[in-house]
């Protein structure tokens, strides 16, 4: 039998990790910037969290969820996003009574949902978020947004536009929804199942629907932004006024509901206007969530974050041209002329390594010439050649494969020798990009 990987699942291959690797670099250098701290959950938890925290209405709850029952017979779920693990955590484990609050949290990790497999999205994914919980602070919201922006900026993608609304708060979310309702009720009937369990649950939710939004009540439907009371209204205007002071463009469309339960407030979508992403745009998508923690048993604690999908963005950087994760890091390739002086080779990379300096060497006894194509092709800074001439004198020829320069090295300093030669050339690039030669 030939066993492949499950649908929409896939593997990172070496000469794709690179980019990973470079995007999560990136993402904690910025995290650290911003003062986010790391917090890493459970990849499953109980049912319940995701029914409670997302809400039974959503998509991601009625279809999507990968649930399971264990050997205790509890109803277990692959976490689906990150926002409900990281507020149970919050609340579990007290963080309200920090002293310094907000409380500002990111995490990166696999998630879970069970959907058509396409370009940039897939069952198992990758997502990298944030969540600031304990200020109702607008400035805390435009600073969310700001460190999302951010991160697609620092791995250089250009063609993004940022969508903002207010969901308002709880008063203008009950006047909105009789609207809704009032004018989705006389032709209900002709929308979807999920929709006309929605209509009296959560309203909001079938301006979100996939199915039917091509219907000409869409068009039509009572926007929210009529909706939203005085308070609602200065709170976004706020946001909008953090933003700007920051020279973040965005977009104010009213019809962004988002299609999660908990939001509240601002909402928002960061979208790639690159030719050939698709039809489904969105890079990263998040908001406002006050009441959350309450509905899971904490304190009241307003919070606000976003969440990404690292595959998307890798799809972004390609529709845009854009190659990272490309250097290689090898800087020495050892040559062992026979098995002799393998062992000496073995114990120079070992030595090198010790010192942090990237080294490798053959370990399927090829000739000398084939050693030296393999150097090549790791695009190796130098090269060491051992033979029994440099056993006796106790000397190797240091080759720099970018210019050929050889230089004569004790065997007791060629990390040393190295060291210097790094040290040269990064002060050789600093000069450059001083004087712009």
């Amino acid at each position: 039998m030939n066993i492949q990987a499950p649908r929409g699942t896939y593997d990172v291959l070496p000469d794709q990790s690179a980019k990973w690797q470079e995007v999560e670099q990136k993402i904690n250098n910025l995290c650290r910037l911003y003062q986010y701290k790391e917090i890493r959950t459970p990849i499953f938890e109980h049912t319940e969290l995701f029914q409670r925290g997302v809400g039974d209405t959503t998509d991601i709850v009625q279809k999507e969820m990968y649930t399971f029952q264990d050997r205790g017979n509890r109803s277990l779920t692959l976490r689906p996003e990150g926002t409900a693990s990281v507020v149970r955590s919050y609340v579990e484990n007290k963080l309200f009574g920090m002293p310094d609050q907000p409380v500002k949290l990111f995490y990166t990790g696999p998630m879970f949902r069970y959907e058509r497999p396409q370009a940039g999205r897939t069952r198992q994914f990758v997502q990298f978020g944030v969540e600031a919980i304990g200020s109702k602070d607008p400035a805390i919201d435009a600073e969310v947004i700001s460190l999302a922006m951010e991160v697609y900026r620092s791995v250089g993608l250009k063609q993004l536009r940022l969508v903002i609304n207010s969901l308002g708060d709880t008063e203008s979310r009950v006047a909105h929804k009789k609207a809704l309702i009032h004018h989705f009720q006389p032709s209900i009937n002709e929308f979807c199942s999920d929709c006309q369990i929605r209509l009296e649950k959560n309203p909001l939710r079938i301006l979100d629907c996939k199915v039917d939004r091509d219907h000409p009540l869409m068009a039509t439907a009572p926007s929210l932004a009529d909706y939203l009371n005085t308070e609602s209204q200065a709170y976004f205007d706020k946001v909008q006024a953090y933003l700007s002071s920051m020279d973040i463009e965005f977009v104010v469309d009213p019809n962004l509901v988002r299609g999660l339960d908990y939001y509240n407030h601002t909402a928002f979508e960061i979208m790639s206007d690159a030719e050939g992403f698709g039809a489904i745009t969105t890079l990263a998508g998040g908001g406002r969530y006050n009441g959350l923690v309450e509905d899971l048993g904490g304190p009241e604690s307003p919070g606000i974050g976003f969440a990404m999908s690292i595959e998307r963005l890798l799809l972004a950087l390609e529709m845009e041209k854009i190659e990272i994760g490309q250097s290689n890091n090898l800087e020495v390739y050892v040559v062992a002329m026979d098995e002799k002086t393998k062992k000496k080779a073995f114990s120079v990379v070992r030595d090198l390594r010790m010192n942090g300096i990237s080294a490798d060497m053959d370990f399927t006894d090829r000739k000398v010439k084939a050693q030296m194509k393999s150097a090549d092709r790791k695009g190796a800074g130098f090269v060491i050649v051992i033979g029994e001439t440099e056993l006796e004198s106790g000397k190797i020829a240091l080759k720099e494969m970018a210019t050929g320069e050889q230089q004569e090295v004790a065997f007791e300093e060629i990390a040393t020798a190295i060291l210097k030669k790094k040290s040269l050339g990064n002060r050789h690039v600093k000069n450059a990009l001083l004087w712009g030669s």
